[in-house]
C-alpha cells in the first residue's frame, strides 16, 4: 500500500466498499436474515476504516527508514478479524438439533476481509472477491435449492389407554415401523410407552430425502396415521 494517501484516493476506497457491503447486506434482508444492509455496511465500512487509519499511520516522516519494523500497524487489522470472530459466534445458534446463522456468520466475517482489502487498497482483488461473493450468496442458494438433502422430523404419538374400535386396531410397533418405511422414512431414536401390557405412544425422529430446504407441512403420510389407528393426539416437529 503507499504510504501517503490523497483525499480522492481514500474516497474511492470508501466508495467502493459501500457499494460492495450494500450489494451483499441487499442479499441477506431479501433472505430474511439477521444480517441486514445496514450491519454489513458497518462491518465493512469499520474495517475499512481502520485500514485507511493504518495506512496513514505509516507516515514515515521525521522516522528512520527501518521504523516500519517498529510500528507493527498490521496489529490493527488482525485485531479487527479477531474481534468480528466472537459477533459472528454470536450469530450461530443451535435450536432442536439444527444449527442456524452459519451462513450469517461466514458472511460477517468475509465483508471484513473486503473492507481489509479496500481499505488496503487492493481494489482488484476486493472488487473481485465482491462478485465472487455475490456469485456464491445469490446463484449457488438457487443450485442448493435443487440439490436432494436428507430432512429430519420428530413425531410424538400417543394411543391412549381406551379400547380400540373393531375397524382400526392398536397398532404394535412393528406395524408403525412398516408403515413409516413404505412411505419413505428412516427411523431413529425410537421410544415406545406401554401401559397395562399395551402400546401407549411411541417417540422417535425420521429422516427423509428432500430437493429444496422449504419447511413443509406435516407429511400427508405422517397424518394418514390418525385415520389408520386409534390415535388420541399426534404432535409432528420439523
Amino acid at each position: 500500500m503507499p504510504v501517503t494517501l490523497t483525499w480522492e484516493q481514500i474516497a474511492i476506497r470508501v466508495l467502493l466498499a459501500a457499494i460492495a457491503s450494500f450489494l451483499i447486506g441487499y442479499n441477506r434482508d431479501e433472505r430474511g436474515k439477521s444480517l441486514g444492509i445496514r450491519t454489513t455496511m458497518l462491518v465493512c465500512l469499520a474495517a475499512t476504516l481502520a485500514m485507511l487509519q493504518a495506512n496513514q499511520l505509516m507516515d514515515t516522516t521525521g522516522k528512520r527508514p527501518d521504523s516500519f519494523v517498529v510500528l507493527d500497524l498490521m496489529r490493527l487489522p488482525l485485531g479487527i478479524l479477531s474481534g468480528i470472530g466472537f459477533i459472528g459466534a454470536g450469530a450461530i445458534l443451535r435450536k432442536d438439533g439444527l444449527v442456524y446463522g452459519v451462513t450469517t456468520a461466514a458472511t460477517m466475517w468475509f465483508v471484513t476481509v473486503l473492507g481489509l482489502l479496500f481499505g488496503g487498497g487492493q481494489l482488484k482483488l476486493a472488487l473481485s472477491a465482491s462478485g465472487l461473493a455475490l456469485f456464491i450468496l445469490w446463484v449457488l442458494k438457487w443450485v442448493e435449492m435443487h440439490i436432494p438433502t436428507r430432512r429430519s422430523g420428530f413425531i410424538a404419538l400417543e394411543l391412549g389407554e381406551d379400547n380400540p374400535l373393531p375397524d382400526r386396531p392398536r397398532p404394535t410397533e412393528a406395524q408403525l415401523r412398516e408403515k413409516l418405511a413404505l412411505a419413505g422414512y428412516e427411523v431413529r431414536n425410537w421410544n415406545a410407552l406401554y401401559r397395562q401390557s399395551a402400546l401407549y405412544s411411541i417417540e422417535c425422529e425420521v429422516r427423509w430425502p428432500q430437493t429444496g430446504h422449504s419447511h413443509p407441512d406435516t407429511p400427508s403420510a405422517i397424518r394418514e396415521l390418525t385415520g389408520s389407528y386409534p390415535v388420541c393426539s399426534l404432535r409432528w416437529r420439523c
